[in-house]
């Protein structure tokens, strides 16, 4: 036991490493798993080179236990139909909280897993301190290095904590080393992962090791956490003062004397530091002692569309006898997050001063918590910024560090946070090792988050404030920590019992409600205040996507196959929306017609949403939709879905959040023209037009605006025509003084307007006793489309024109673009524009953009509308 006190004693002070990847030595490959039940053998031996591991699974790490099973083809692809049930111990409920019930008695992960990895230490760190990074277990582990144990599972425990290790004795330089973790899943009173009820969890609950493992070095004079505060003189952006501070540590026996000297670009500053043996210590460098760190005219850090993305480079060396003997590197933006409570008591955030209206959604990292790969995560960066959204909210799944890199400079704002829903939230349940690891577990993650531009804001709680103890123990963390970022108690509008008004409302809905609800509501999820967490329902992907999620013979009719992949709850299945559908549309004949459906359904809800949302600033401050995208193939709550296909959601998102944006207002009639950029707009003309469904014209109007930088001008409203037909047609338009298109928008309304029975309304939606009769469209006379590909755009994007060359309206019309060669589409893209409308003899020029490079070398584009068949170019 002296051993593990010894270790314990220090690895604690440095848990969360902050080294520089480029001085990381991975351990990513080369790991062995096996159950523990399949073992005879203690730690200490399983941990000792040289260990026969011909019978065990050959994975990578990161990796989950299942996870790392289905790689090595033990179990059939989960996300596929219902093969997740075939896993042995999921017996739990269908739509239940796994996290929350007891692992099964007869469940292969109710016993310990072992991770194993053989080394070789390079000769060059022989006389080095070395420390063993261990970025995420989930949840408990005991730790073995070369047969001694440096942990157990009473000090490794916490899915969100971060260790180093110092393994300096036990390694030997050249030659072979061994490590081996023993791994425990949660139990339901650990502080650990839940998925509420966005998904199933898998039978491990995913236990392993889900974080990088890796090895760092250093001399005498180790840094770490090197931390970057920037204040700015506003409004003017003149001035930047910059505070410095990284902690550094004597990982000798004996006093060290040294230099730690940093770089901003041309900048230099340094200072002299002696430390008594063992000795650790925060080391600031200020702007009073190091005029170095004021700088004039300083590049500053904005989201996406209020500026450009300045990054800064800080790097910070510790030199010893002169020779080096640690370097920290660490990118940082120089900008100012603050809020305020508006004098209605809505949270409005600020970023260098300026005001934001906060538009964005929830994440789902990979069920399995499998680390996307850089280009799935940058597409999911450009998705959110191609719809115009610029927040991601983390719910408890707080991702890799890179992430937060492509956030910084995407210009995407960060909301992370703990989750609702399982231990987390039940503080009159936790126990001392509780108390022991939350803290130390918001530690953990604020050290990396700090420095990220991106971050916006943490929140301490979701559904609920933690208690007095608990939140004041947070803000103890965070200011020790010197988080500069807003501090919010929690997602609700339930006050923190020592923060105070969170300023912020969860009030739903999460399921399906009707376009005009959200200009309507004035009391729960309408447009107004800071809407944390919020949609109008369930999310059905295109066609494409349901076939390759759904075995054939379960596509049609409506199955538990469906339910399966539908959430948990109230949101075990599709009845409230495919209620609203066939409404509102018609009853759905097959698959193809109920994919088709509810993308129009789609579309249309997402776009209200949204702008309602603008149309309101600042009365309403931000709005979350839930949420962004998903864990697993799903139907319910995603902008875009698990293959990156986006669908009508995506594209009514895409059009609501446009710069400048020309809308509809489903209260008062009004037209309204939001102005999202940071300079004003004048000379525009604002054009609508009603139209019976035979495309006659029952009203047209034009006005005259100048329209100023981030705000919205009602431009005109609507009258209600004698003799407009049931289901008609609204065509907005903005056209600048040189006549040049700026915003279009185009609605499909219906003389029978929804009704609500706010009566009856319950915390996840209200329901609709009357919807809105659109079933016409399902019957509008057909029409035909032509394509075109014009010459490719910049970096081989694809241009192609698309005509309506009938006589009738061409509804919904989707255009996509094929990979000729492999006969599938090509994802991730970036259409400007998707499902959309065209008049007869309309037509519109679509641009496809790819992630990096341009199409395949030979593409397929095809085009098909509700009412016109497929074409193909």
């Amino acid at each position: 036991m002296g051993t593990i006190v010894l270790f314990v004693a220090t690895w604690m002070s440095l848990a969360s490493g902050g080294s520089a990847a480029s001085d990381r030595l991975l351990l990513s490959t080369g790991w062995t798993l096996r159950s523990s039940v399949e073992l005879d053998l203690r730690g200490e031996v399983i941990s000792r080179p040289g260990l026969n591991t011909a019978s065990w699974h050959r994975i990578s790490v990161p990796n989950t236990v299942v996870g790392a099973l289905v790689e090595n083809g033990v179990y059939e692809d989960p996300y596929f139909g219902m093969n997740l049930r075939d896993i042995p111990g999921t017996t739990y409920p269908i739509g239940q909280n796994f996290a929350m019930r007891p692992m099964p008695e007869d469940s292969p992960f109710r016993r310990s897993w072992w991770y194993r990895r053989e080394f070789t230490l390079p000769a060059r760190l022989d006389g080095r301190s070395v420390r063993l990074h261990f970025d995420g277990i989930n949840f408990r582990a005991n730790v073995w290095v070369n047969g001694t144990r440096i942990a157990d599972s009473s000090q490794v425990a916490g899915a969100y904590r971060r260790y180093a290790f110092n393994v300096t004795s036990l390694l030997r330089a050249g030659e072979a080393n061994a490590i081996a973790v023993e791994v425990f899943a949660p139990e339901p009173r650990d502080l650990a992962f839940t998925w509420v009820d966005w998904n199933p969890m898998p039978a491990d609950k995913d236990m392993g090791l889900w974080g990088e493992v890796y090895l760092t070095d250093s001399g005498p004079l180790e840094l770490s956490h090197p931390h970057v505060v920037s204040e700015l003189e506003l409004p003017s952006l003149d001035e930047a003062t910059l505070s410095v501070s990284v902690e550094v540590r004597n990982t000798t026996d004996a006093p060290v004397e040294g230099v730690v000297r940093g770089a901003i670009e041309e900048r230099r500053f340094e200072a002299a530091v002696t430390l008594a043996a063992g000795e650790h210590r925060t080391l600031r460098f200020t702007a009073e002692e190091h005029p170095a760190l004021r700088i004039a005219n300083p590049r500053v850090w904005w989201p996406y569309r209020m500026g450009t993305q300045e990054l800064y480079t800080l790097a910070l060396d510790a030199d010893v006898g002169g020779s080096q003997s640690d370097r920290q590197v660490v990118r940082f933006g120089i900008q100012e997050m603050s809020s305020e409570l508006t004098e209605d008591g809505h949270r409005l955030f600020r970023v260098n001063g300026r005001p934001i209206l906060v538009r964005g959604g929830g994440w789902a990292p990979d069920m399995m918590l499998r680390p996307a790969p850089r280009e799935r995560l940058e597409a999911q960066l450009r998705y959110t910024r191609e719809m115009g959204l610029n927040t991601i909210r983390l719910e408890g799944k707080l991702e890799t560090d890179l992430f937060y890199d492509l956030a910084d400079e995407y210009g995407i704002l960060v909301m992370p946070g703990w989750c609702c829903c399982s231990h987390w939230e039940r503080w009159a349940e936790w126990d001392d090792e509780d108390y022991r690891v939350g803290p130390a577990s918001l530690r953990d993650q604020a050290l990396r988050l700090r420095n990220h531009p991106s971050v916006l804001m943490w929140l301490n709680g979701s559904d609920h404030p933690p208690p007095a103890d608990v939140e004041q123990a947070y803000l103890d963390v965070l200011a020790e920590l010197e988080w500069s970022k807003p501090i919010v108690s929690n997602a609700t509008d339930t006050p923190g019992p020592v923060s105070g008004p969170s300023g912020v409302k969860m009030r739903g809905p999460y399921a399906y409600v009707p376009p005009s609800y959200w200009l309507t509501d004035t009391e729960r999820g309408g447009a107004f205040g800071f809407a944390t967490e919020i949609g109008p329902g369930a999310a059905v992907p295109p066609l494409e996507s349901l076939e390759r999620m759904l075995p054939a013979d379960r596509l049609w009719p409506i199955n538990e196959y469906w339910m399966f992949h539908a959430g948990g709850g109230q949101f075990r299945d599709l009845s409230r929306f495919t209620e609203a559908l066939e409404a509102r549309y018609g009853p759905a004949t097959n698959v193809e017609d109920y994919a088709r459906k509810a993308q129009a359904l789609a579309y249309e809800g997402q776009r209200a949403m949204f702008e309602a949302y603008g149309r309101n600033k600042y009365r309403s401050t931000g709005v979350i939709q839930w949420m962004l995208n998903d864990a697993w193939p799903s139907l319910i709550w995603h902008l875009y879905d698990h293959y990156l296909r986006p669908g009508g959601g995506y594209y009514g998102t895409k059009k609501a959040c446009e710069p400048v944006h020309v809308q509809f207002s489903y209260d008062d009639r009004s037209v309204a023209v939001v102005n999202d950029e940071q300079h004003p707009h004048e000379g525009l003309t604002v054009t609508a037009r009603l139209l019976n469904l035979d495309l006659s014209e029952a009203f047209a109007g034009e006005v005259q605006i100048d329209l100023p930088a981030d705000t919205v001008v009602r431009a005109l409203t609507l009258p209600r025509p004698e003799g407009l037909s049931r289901t008609h047609f609204l065509v907005l338009e903005v056209t600048d003084a040189a006549e040049e298109l700026v915003s279009s928008n185009f609605y499909w309304l219906s003389t029978q307007e929804d009704v609500l029975d706010w009566e009856n309304t319950r915390w996840y939606y209200t329901p609709t006793e009357t919807h809105a009769d659109l079933t016409a469209l399902a019957d509008l006379p057909e029409t035909t489309l032509a394509l075109d590909l014009e010459p490719a755009g910049p970096d081989g994007a694809v241009r192609v024109r698309v005509r309506n060359t009938g006589s009738s309206l061409a509804f919904q019309v989707h255009v996509r673009v094929e990979d000729a060669d492999a006969g599938q589409e090509v994802l991730p893209v970036f259409w400007s524009d998707n499902y959309l409308p065209l008049l007869p003899g309309e037509s519109r020029t679509l641009t496809a953009e790819f992630l990096h490079g341009p199409a395949p070398a030979r593409v397929t584009l095809t085009a098909e509308a509700w009412n016109a068949q497929r074409v193909v170019r």
